[in-house]
């Protein structure tokens, strides 16, 4: 079996696929970090206490569903991307995505975040 294919995807072809209902979103950053701003419909998942055996129990990701990992600014989700592929727990026959640029990008883009 060979590793999953890992993608970064740009901040509107994200958007579209959450507003569809075609992804589960994971932002790994720290809960400060969320406090602040997040994307709607994301769960939180931080990379300082990443497992990856949380995530499809956390989020279960249907079949069919994209799995993307977010941070601030694309370096962190890289990594609980990696881990999750390590791990042999990534979705079978789907590649992993990353949100390219992570929240700053969403955010330069105009798309909506939720904050406080």
């Amino acid at each position: 079996m060979s590793a999953p294919d890992i993608r970064i995807e740009s901040p509107a072809t994200i958007h579209d696929w959450m507003v569809r209902g075609e992804a589960v979103l994971i932002d790994v950053r720290e809960p400060q970090e969320w406090a602040q701003a997040r994307i709607p419909g994301a769960v939180l998942l931080p990379l300082s206490g990443f497992d990856p055996a949380l995530v499809p129990a956390l989020v279960g990701v249907p079949p069919g569903k994209k799995l993307v990992f977010h941070c601030r600014s694309g370096v962190r989700c890289g990594a609980a991307a990696e881990l999750l592929s390590g791990a042999g727990l990534a979705p079978r026959d789907a590649p992993i995505y990353r949100l390219g640029g992570g929240i700053l990008a969403w955010i330069a883009a105009g798309l909506p975040v939720e904050q406080g």
